[in-house]
């Protein structure tokens, strides 16, 4: 219900402005309305993305579980990697089918029907849900496989969509990526409505092309030649430069226009979630100072994190850091960091991407520590140690990666797939290894039967252990020695 509630608000405030953004119809009955704004699902499936993306909660992707940030002290299926309880496949599936790409795409039916705006107007406006739809379509590959795609939201014409090969799927999504640059920059697309960038249509274009860099980075173990040409494209046409681009989602004091964070942390008044070992003993060993940032100062001399996948007791272990307790905490989608280590790893793969591997890991993870305040001299400091300078091994940039995406935990789980590393637990209470993919839904299996056959036949079985396409070499038992312990 949140997501159609904050959609509303901030469709009332357009409403309520002075917006240079027009509407067609005004003498229609606004109590009574025969077709669903554009802005209104532009912004609902943003706030619907983002949501999902940042959610913490067990009923959710478990994100932060399977990049190993968080474990619980209660619910302990969910950390141990059982989905059939609370089926999270199947409240992914539907979030990011019904309420993101379904929404998107009505949007973009509205905006080319829409008589009143001229045609930059609607170009740009494209481009804005291009760009939403691509990053949405691409979590979607990266967490199942093949998935429904050419088929997809089409219910009258294909009521058992097929599902398409992943590569593909990503083939094709870079071609979009392409091309949406031109609608970026026809003219002014969303502004009011635009709850990521309020209308900058110049970040929209580094948002585009930063997406475009990550697809690119996770093509390079499969196809390196579209790799290079996608990634050295997107640099050519601007990726993100600092932190003041970063692609985030401004959260609101007041529920339910929440971070998802502080409703799981503080509004549901549980005590339920814990910094997980895993993090936490990389970041002693390390002795990182985005400790004092991502986790609380509640146990005496130090950072405990608690057991992951084991039961724990509440007031023992490391709590969450007081930023991720403000409901006005940004979510993030894309950040700097992230776009110097692809950067890094491009370089050092000998895409034409200026700079070279170590400087552009090094910009990472500074990039990281400026963004969570930490100190010049701290940042030197922590740089300058052994563990941390440069040395060119997979193992340290990807760990390196890994902890600087605690807050994007979509794309730490990523990292480790792509690279292996850092090692990670084997949760206590099962011993199961992390998944490489989320299993396909109950409902295709009930629904779509022979269409889901295929599909699982065509990835190699539909087991969590199955990698997606571009994962190409699968964690060994070295991958699960317990971190650094």
């Amino acid at each position: 219900m949140k997501k159609y509630i904050v959609a509303v608000s901030a469709l009332a405030m357009l409403w309520s402005c002075q917006s240079d953004e027009k509407y067609e119809n005004y003498n229609r009955d606004p109590k009574n309305p025969t077709e669903v704004a554009s802005d209104f699902l532009f912004t609902n499936a943003t706030v619907s993305l983002e949501d999902y993306m940042a959610s913490p909660n067990v009923n959710e992707p478990l994100f932060r579980f399977f990049g190993q940030y968080l474990t619980t002290t209660t619910y302990l299926d969910e950390p141990n990697y059982d989905f059939t309880a609370r089926q999270n496949p199947d409240a992914v599936w539907s979030e990011f089918y019904r309420d993101v790409i379904f929404d998107l795409q009505d949007a973009k039916r509205v905006v080319r029907e829409n008589g009143e705006l001229e045609q930059a107007e609607i170009d740009a406006r494209l481009g804005q849900l291009e760009v939403v739809e691509v990053y949405a379509w691409h979590v979607l590959v990266d967490s199942f496989g093949d998935i429904p795609y050419t088929e997809a939201v089409q219910a009258d014409a294909f009521p058992q969509p097929k599902f398409d090969d992943d590569m593909a799927i990503y083939e094709d999504l870079v071609s979009r990526l392409n091309s949406v640059n031109a609608l970026l920059n026809a003219g002014q697309g969303y502004t009011s409505a635009d709850v990521i960038f309020k209308g900058d249509m110049g970040k929209w274009v580094k948002f585009a092309n930063s997406l475009k860099l990550r697809l690119g980075m996770r093509l390079a173990d499969v196809n390196p030649s579209l790799s290079q040409s996608t990634v050295e494209s997107a640099v050519a046409d601007g990726v993100l430069t600092s932190n003041d681009d970063n692609v985030t989602l401004e959260y609101q004091s007041n529920d339910p226009n929440t971070n998802p964070l502080w409703e799981d942390f503080v509004q549901s008044g549980r005590s339920d979630f814990l910094a997980s070992e895993t993090i936490v003993d990389y970041m002693n060993a390390l002795e990182d100072p985005r400790r004092e940032v991502y986790f609380d100062e509640n146990i005496a001399g130090g950072y405990v994190g608690g057991d992951y996948g084991g039961s724990n007791n509440f007031g023992s272990f490391t709590h969450i850091g007081d930023p991720f307790l403000d409901p006005t905490r940004e979510g993030i989608l894309i950040d700097y960091a992230e776009v110097e280590f692809n950067l890094s790893k491009a370089a050092d793969l000998g895409y034409n991407v200026g700079g070279d591997a170590e400087s552009h890991y090094n910009a990472a993870i500074t990039a990281s520590l400026e963004y969570w305040g930490i100190s010049s001299d701290a940042i030197d400091a922590y740089l300058g140690q052994s563990s941390v300078a440069y040395d060119g091994s997979v193992e340290q940039y990807a760990t390196q990666y890994w902890i600087a995406m605690f807050d994007n935990p979509f794309q730490g789980w990523s990292v480790w797939r792509l690279y292996d590393a850092p090692a990670l637990n084997l949760p206590t209470d099962s011993g199961t290894f992390v998944p490489l993919r989320y299993t396909y839904p109950v409902d295709e299996q009930n629904l779509n039967n022979a269409n889901y056959i295929d599909a699982a036949t065509a990835i190699g079985g539909d087991d969590a252990q199955t990698p997606v396409f571009w994962d190409v070499s699968s964690p060994d038992q070295s991958t699960y020695d317990g971190g650094t312990e």
